[in-house]
């Protein structure tokens, strides 16, 4: 260690190892603390001589994990090591061999499940995707490979500011799309929240600064609000005997901003309702649902309840094993607060889900609805022939954060996702009542199989011997249960249509004296939306696609008359000819520079999200390196960060005084005499905004439209949105992103 570490250095790094054995708890006999030793030293000796981004040596890195693994989530000794070590096959000349030698075969298999797949892949296949189903199938072996993951992926993210701004990007975006929502389906709502957190802090950095400093500005006068609410549910408490403890618990940055976006208003509105948490010690020989539902008693005492805000996770958890119960109660300052009230077991549990889960777990033989998502998993991952990419798909589908109690005729419990049909419900009760539902009654009432269910629905399914498995089902299940096992009763037929697909599309190239390969695969599948190459062949096969226009296609200058290509420059470059249909080497290492310049290369607008100058956007180079343009918090966007994050490139808008670009507002309000030509005046008389079109709609009274516009920037459309919002009888003014919607 003094070789390469400074005084310094070496103080911290025997200080973090000293800490971490300290914090955990099940590390505390010599046998634990020798094996927690040994796994450092190893990794210390594998790391020497290498250091992070940041500067500091590596082995920062692992302790910092294995700390996290131990203080926040609580695995135990053997985590622990595995956490220490979890970097030493992939980055160093050690094999999992040498681990299983040197510590025992479930260590080393916990480090093999966390090392990230070796090899080349196809260009159209995401190893970003195939490395995450590697990690879910160690995952569903040992639950601790993905715990120490998510502590990586913490640590990763709590140091990312060391990264260049294309990582930064690619790790938030997938970040927020995959181990966020992992997070929060195992439980761990501290790392669910400051991982998303992070994601904002990195990917809108200017918004993410700009809610933190409301909220800290905003705190002094919520802890106020919040201690003089507490005052006298402390005094009760106190009085009825309890151990206790009251603390706020305040709204992460990332919710702000994401309600703001969804409901589309400003932080004051937001950031309204408080909110703290009752955690107690239960008094013997009585149920903590009892003392839950006790102290919820006493508080009515105190404050009058909102009736249709109460939340009882207690006799029905949440589907990752969550259990509180959740009121809201007038204060005596006239704002809402939001009670929670939960045990300490079940507070022990809401912080470090999964690991807490499976300590209490020992005292009960009844399976939860953590082991039956763990089934669920193992079911996708018995599907080997899914793209790695619909895999990922599939598995985002069951990470559902929001979810439905639905029950059987004979009142079994069903938790479904939120939006879930009546066929999802018989897919979820067993293959085969799936395969033959032709209807339902919920609630005793006849509905389709496409009835999205609601909370507290009684269904019974309805079956026939003669119903077969339909295509046309796939547009309206949502779980991956149901679409896996449909995709599963069509795998024949798939696989007969894929091979009659290749064969009519290699006939086709050999009359034009073509032969099948990569370029003309990636030129294919990208005009017809196919993500592989097997879906291209099915869809030629099953004749959804005529191969009639794909010498236009495949020629090679293509045209597409509906896609008009803007201009980038990205620092000094070489100008590209007109028709020059070459791409230019993009150095993702350095942000693009979208100009006016008429003379640079050549990037589209997407049509998902319509970014316009002045929006946080980031480029896509798709399989023909053409750059698109995608706002940072499009959906669309996310996903690709997460599943081809080598792809992406930070882009930056700078002034744009030419070209115009498209945007659509919302307009709401009261109608009166005359109030279309009010707006079309405030537009007409704006000499930065055009008009395309306007539709509105009266009834009732009130009045609905749209408006398209061409603008040059972001503040040119807030600018004419404060000039809408003054006229009267105008309630609501907002730019609809997303226009396909």
């Amino acid at each position: 260690m003094d070789d390469f570490y400074t005084k310094d250095e070496q103080k911290k790094v025997k200080l973090q190892l000293d800490k971490l054995i300290q914090t955990c708890v099940k590390c505390q006999t010599d046998e634990n603390k020798n094996l927690i030793t040994k796994a450092f030293k190893l990794a210390d000796r594998a790391h020497k001589g290498i250091r992070r981004k940041s500067g500091e040596p590596y082995i920062f890195h692992p302790i910092a994990v294995a700390r996290i693994a131990a203080e926040e989530i609580g695995l135990g000794t053997k985590g622990i090591a595995a956490a220490l070590l979890h970097d030493v096959v992939e980055d160093t000349d050690y094999t999992v061999e040498d681990i299983e030698k040197m510590f025992n075969p479930k260590i080393a298999s916990i480090v093999d499940g966390l090392t990230k797949l070796e090899g080349f892949f196809d260009q159209t296949e995401s190893q970003q995707a195939e490395n995450f189903r590697k990690l879910l199938l160690s995952m569903v072996e040992d639950v601790r490979v993905i715990l120490i993951k998510l502590a990586d992926r913490l640590h990763n993210m709590r140091t990312l500011d060391s990264m260049p701004e294309n990582k930064r990007l690619k790790i938030s975006g997938e970040t927020l799309y995959i181990y966020a929502p992992l997070a929060h389906r195992l439980g761990l709502y501290a790392i669910k929240t400051e991982l998303e957190d992070l994601s904002l802090k990195y990917e809108h950095p200017k918004i993410y600064e700009d809610i933190n400093n409301k909220v800290v500005a905003s705190s002094l006068k919520q802890l106020s609000l919040i201690n003089k609410f507490s005052a006298p549910i402390k005094d009760r408490l106190a009085f009825e005997g309890y151990e206790f403890e009251i603390k706020g618990r305040p709204k992460s940055i990332y919710s702000i901003w994401s309600k703001m976006q969804k409901k589309n208003l400003p932080f004051e509105e937001i950031y309204d309702v408080q909110a703290i948490r009752v955690v107690f010690k239960p008094h013997l020989n009585t149920s903590e649902k009892a003392q839950c539902w006790s102290i919820y008693a006493m508080i009515t005492d105190l404050y009058k309840p909102k009736p249709d805000r109460l939340r009882d996770w207690i006799s029905v958890p949440k589907a990752n094993g969550y259990e509180a119960l959740h009121a809201t109660f007038m204060s005596s300052s006239g704002v809402w607060v939001e009670v929670q009230v939960r045990s300490r077991r079940m507070d022990e549990i809401a912080e470090k889900g999964f690991a807490a889960h499976w300590k209490y777990k020992e005292n009960s033989e009844k399976e939860s609805e953590l082991d039956n998502w763990l089934k669920r998993i193992r079911e996708l991952l018995e599907n080997p022939d899914d793209d790695s990419l619909e895999f990922l798909d599939d598995f985002k589908l069951n990470l559902f954060a929001s979810e439905i109690l639905t029950f059987t005729p004979k009142g079994e419990r069903v938790v479904l996702p939120n939006g879930a049909t009546a066929l999802d419900f018989a897919f979820e009760i067993h293959s085969d009542l799936g395969y033959r539902c032709i209807g339902a009654k919920v609630n005793y009432k006849l509905v389709p199989l496409s009835h999205k269910l609601k909370a507290g629905d009684q269904v019974e399914i309805l079956t026939s011997k003669k119903q077969k498995p339909k295509w046309e089902w796939f547009d309206f299940v949502t779980t991956a249960k149901a679409k896996t096992r449909i995709k599963e009763a069509f795998k024949k037929e798939r696989k007969k249509l894929v091979r009659k697909g290749e064969k009519a599309l290699e006939n086709y190239l050999t009359k034009k004296k073509l032969t099948i390969n990569s370029k003309i695969l990636k030129k294919l599948q990208n005009h017809y939306n196919a993500k592989n190459k097997d879906e291209l062949y099915f869809k030629i096969g099953k004749g959804i696609i005529e191969l009639s226009d794909a010498s236009k296609i495949l020629s090679d200058k293509p045209y597409n008359k509906w896609v008009k290509y803007w201009r980038l420059s990205f620092g000094k470059g070489k100008n590209i000819k007109e028709d020059d249909d070459e791409q230019p080497e993009v150095d993702k290492k350095k942000p693009l520079l979208l100009t006016d310049d008429k003379e640079q290369h050549k990037y589209t607008i997407s049509t998902c999200c319509h970014p316009i100058p002045g929006d946080d956007v980031i480029a896509y180079q798709d399989g023909n390196e053409k750059l698109v343009l995608h706002n940072r918090n499009c959906k669309v966007a996310i996903k690709l960060m997460s599943s081809h994050g080598d792809r992406i490139v930070s882009a930056h808008w700078e002034s744009q005084k030419l070209l115009s670009y498209i945007a659509r507002i919302n307009i709401t309000g009261i109608d009166s005499l005359g109030i279309v030509s009010k707006l079309t005046k405030v537009i007409s008389d704006d000499g930065n905004v055009n008009m395309r079109s306007i539709h509105i709609e009266s009834h009732d009274g009130i009045f609905e439209g749209s408006i398209y516009l061409y603008i040059h920037h972001t503040k040119d459309l807030n600018n004419l949105i404060l000039r809408l919002m003054k006229i009267k009888g105008i309630h609501t003014v907002s730019r609809q992103e997303r226009m396909n919607e």
